[in-house]
């Protein structure tokens, strides 16, 4: 009687599949820690754009009525005519931003608006960064107008 030769089973085993799960995980966590850092810096860049975008639209106010919106009226006078004095007697239809609503920065909050600025500027547009706070570092650092 002839005995039948023992047949291997093909297939992973389960250190080999770990293994692999490890270098995957690893990968993967190389590669979220990167996405999130340039998608922190792509939002301080976005608010530095949009302050840049505001502070022109002021300018167009200005020479429009020979004087900055008050810190009352505040940039919603860039998306429509003021309620409160003084109120522009040719304020185009429109107003004076592409879209009819005022940005908020990349984080959600609304933009802060000063007049004067806090260093004797005409005006400052400041943004508080990631965590909303005045001050702050890195990316919670504070982005103003002053500054760029």
């Amino acid at each position: 009687m002839m005995s039948q030769p023992i047949q291997r089973q093909r297939g992973f085993t389960l250190i080999e599949v770990l293994v692999v799960l490890v270098i995957v995980m690893g990968l993967a966590g190389i590669v979220t820690v990167n996405v999130v850092r340039h998608q922190a810096e792509s939002r301080v860049q976005t608010a530095k754009l949009q302050i840049g975008q505001l502070e022109q639209a002021l300018q167009t106010y200005y020479l429009d009525h020979g004087r900055y919106p008050t810190q009352a009226q505040g940039l919603a006078a860039l998306v429509e005519r003021p309620t409160t004095a003084p109120i522009p007697a040719d304020y185009p239809e429109g107003g004076y931003l592409a879209r009819p609503r005022l940005p908020q920065d990349p984080w959600g909050n609304p933009y802060i608006y000063l007049i004067p600025g806090r260093r004797g500027e005409p005006f400052e547009i400041i943004s508080y960064g990631s965590d909303g706070e005045p001050g702050g570092t890195g990316h919670a650092a504070e982005i103003s107008s002053a500054d760029l």
